[in-house]
C-alpha cells in the first residue's frame, strides 16, 4: 500500500464516463477511494456521502473517484440509482494490487480475496499525501475532505 511520501501509482481504468487515468487529475487533488462492491449498504453510504459533499470537494479543487472491481456498465446503474455523482473506475485488477487494496479477507472462517476499503490522498504534484485503511464509513467523507482542504 503506498504510504504518505510516496508518488502515487500511475493507473487507467474504465469508467462509466470514459477512461481514468491518473494523469487526469494533474495539478488537482485527487480523492481516491476504494469499496468492495456497487449496490451494497456501506459503498452505497460511502459513495452518497462523497457525494454529498460534492460541491465543497469541488471548492477544495479535489476530484473524488471511486474504485472497485465492478463492470463501468454496474457503475452506471450504481450511480443513476442512488443519484452519485463522484466518478466511478472499473478496476479489472491492476489498480487495486497497485494500491495493496486487494487482500486476504475472512468471513464467517472462510478466506476469499476481496477489497478493502480505503482512501488515498493524492496532491496536486502527483505525490501520496493521506491514506486511511481500514475505513469505516460514517464521518469518513468529511475527514477526507478536511484532509483535502488542508492539503492546499
Amino acid at each position: 500500500m503506498p504510504q504518505p511520501g510516496t508518488a502515487a501509482p500511475a493507473f487507467m481504468m474504465e469508467g462509466d464516463n470514459g477512461p481514468i487515468s491518473l494523469g487526469d487529475f494533474s495539478g488537482k487533488k485527487l480523492v481516491l477511494y476504494f469499496y468492495p462492491k456497487d449496490d451494497t449498504p456501506g459503498c452505497t453510504n460511502e459513495g452518497k456521502a462523497f457525494s454529498a459533499l460534492q460541491a465543497d470537494f469541488d471548492a477544495a479543487d479535489a476530484v473524488v473517484v471511486g474504485v472497485s472491481r465492478d463492470s463501468a456498465a454496474s457503475h452506471a446503474k450504481f450511480r443513476a440509482k442512488y443519484g452519485l455523482t463522484v466518478l466511478l473506475g472499473s478496476d479489472p485488477g491492476v489498480v487495486t494490487e497497485a494500491y495493496g487494496t486487494w487482500v486476504e479477507k475472512s468471513m464467517y472462517g472462510k478466506k476469499y480475496m476481496g477489497i478493502e476499503r480505503a482512501t488515498f490522498l493524492i496532491g496536486r504534484d502527483g505525490g501520496v499525501s493521506e491514506v486511511w485503511g481500514k475505513v469505516k464509513v460514517p464521518g469518513h467523507a468529511e475527514a477526507v475532505l478536511a484532509a483535502a482542504r488542508a492539503l492546499g
